[in-house]
């Protein structure tokens, strides 16, 4: 009987492999837990941009969730690019029927290089069927924005913003701090429907080297909520992790390069310390 925990992705492919699927592999396996997966769409890809969609079917969507619900052991999962109202509606309709807990949404809108990866009308599909389904919910800020309606610029409106976002069902919200005015430090917020909040604070780092960001803090975030950490752990886990991919550079592709997933386990076997977290309130 196998114990190492087994963990679902479902979302896009990238032919790149910095972002999706790829990405998600990559992070589940550096994190020490099995994936299994469920491809929403294949797009054509690399660092500078998007260049093809090719969605799948509902039906298609369906049978690989049927076919992991069936034979598998969740311990939890992760969504990515879902692309459609339909493939999102398939998607919450599964992990309903299948009791699948411990769900980190990732609200994939907008590629690096501008294309969109959510069609308009699937946001509130996203808000509907999705959200009150969420553990954690992991937008970076203008993801946030599109989900609540509002404009952050500060830190009130971050708060009012992931407020929204639990008014929507989620268990907890976790904004990403990346896209933050800030010119040396990324800073993430979190709340719990319980009113608990916190600040993951990190070193901003001056580097193109970031596609595949979100999908992989989230990937990691879903990791370690499979291997029985708390939502604030895991969180914290996966800011190390996102920091260590995007320190250790790996300079692949012309445009906005894929991070480097083995970069906080590598630094673990050497015996060095990963970049530093700050918590606070």
């Amino acid at each position: 009987m196998s114990t190492i925990p087994q963990v679902l992705t479902i979302a896009g492919s990238d032919s790149g492999g910095g972002a999706g699927i790829q990405a998600d592999i990559k992070t589940f396996q550096e994190l020490g837990v099995y994936a299994t997966t469920a491809i929403t769409a294949v797009t054509a890809q690399n660092t500078r941009g998007v260049d093809a969609i090719y969605p799948m079917t509902r039906e298609a969507v369906r049978s690989q969730l049927q076919a992991i619900g069936c034979d598998f052991q969740l311990n939890a999962l992760k969504t990515g690019m879902l692309f459609s109202a339909e493939i999102i509606e398939e998607t919450a309709r599964n992990i309903i029927e299948f009791g699948w807990t411990k769900v980190v949404v990732d609200p994939v809108m907008i590629a690096k290089g501008g294309a969109a990866l959510l069609q308009q009308e699937a946001i509130e599909a996203l808000k509907q069927h999705l959200l009150p389904l969420a553990t954690v919910v992991t937008p970076n800020i203008p993801e946030a924005e599109v989900l609540c309606g509002l404009v952050i610029n500060d830190e009130a409106s971050r708060r009012k913003a992931a407020e929204h976002i639990l008014a929507l069902g989620a268990e907890s919200v976790v904004i990403k701090g990346g896209h933050g005015t800030d010119p040396n430090k990324a800073e993430d917020f979190y709340l719990h429907r319980s009113g608990e909040f916190l600040f993951f604070g990190s070193a901003r780092i001056d580097t193109s080297q970031t596609h595949g960001t979100g999908c992989t803090f989230a990937a990691a975030v879903a990791a370690e909520l499979a291997k029985g950490a708390t939502a604030k752990e895991a969180i914290y886990v996966a800011k190390q992790f996102i920091q260590s991919a995007l320190k250790d550079e790996l300079h692949i592709g012309a445009g906005h390069g894929p991070t480097n997933h083995a970069a906080y386990k590598a630094r673990l076997q050497r015996g060095e310390e990963v970049y530093g977290i700050e918590v606070y309130q």
